[in-house]
């Protein structure tokens, strides 16, 4: 009797995660996912303006779809005035969405999302090509 121990290995195709991103919003979404990743989000207002005030931030995200106009001048004057980056994306729903703050069923359905009006990034992760996109984006590399 010889027990013979076979390893099965599945092959699964490699989908290769440093890939060049088609636009702006592929590339901020992989990087807010990748900050997201080495706790390096700040999220909300409160947040955030401390990460904009100590100067931490490198990164600030705004939702177009904001409808407080305090809360928008408050962001765009602080990243001025401390010159930090601000992009801004349409809506707050998928800027929610692209920071984990949305709930998902057990089909990894997306079952309810919290939007989210500003995002500040105070550590990016690990350089990648979104990054890189990003930085090109305001002159920097």
């Amino acid at each position: 009797m010889s027990d013979i121990v076979e390893d099965v290995v599945e092959e699964t195709p490699q989908v290769e995660e440093d890939e060049e991103p088609e636009d702006m919003n592929a590339a901020l979404q992989q990087v807010l996912k990748r900050a997201r990743f080495h706790k390096g989000l700040c999220r909300g207002l409160h947040e955030t303006v401390k990460a904009l005030d100590k100067r931490v931030a490198h990164l600030c995200v705004l939702a177009e779809d904001c409808n407080e106009g305090a809360y928008t001048a408050l962001i765009e004057a602080l990243c001025t005035e401390h010159g930090i980056d601000l992009i801004k994306v349409p809506e707050k729903k998928k800027l929610g969405e692209w920071v984990g703050l949305a709930k998902y069923d057990q089909a990894a359905n997306i079952k309810k999302v919290i939007g989210a009006s500003c995002v500040a990034v105070t550590d990016y992760g690990e350089k990648s090509k979104a990054l890189d996109m990003i930085l090109s984006h305001f002159g920097r590399s």
